[in-house]
């Protein structure tokens, strides 16, 4: 992965970290709500992690974003605001 793409996903992860502590979830709560493995909850929140998950996951998983209580729209701005700071 090209170290640009790399910000952006490290910055996704951690807002998606922040949130789910913010609900005062465990990775494995949120991966049973969200209906995904917890392997795949600690891919995207890893801040090491230099493989590349999903977006179309995180922005159609309907059970991810109602687990931490965002609104799609919601999701789209903390992605692009992700995406903006990490560029």
């Amino acid at each position: 992965m090209s170290a640009k793409y790399s910000k952006v996903y490290k910055s996704i992860g951690r807002a998606i970290r922040k949130y789910r502590k913010e609900r005062r979830l465990t990775q494995q709560e949120l991966a049973d709500k969200a209906s995904i493995s917890i392997s795949y909850i600690t891919k995207i929140e890893a801040p090491n992690c230099e493989k590349t998950f999903s977006l179309e996951v995180l922005l159609t998983c309907q059970s991810l974003t109602d687990a931490i209580a965002l609104c799609g729209s919601h999701v789209i701005s903390v992605l692009s605001s992700s995406a903006r700071q990490a560029s």
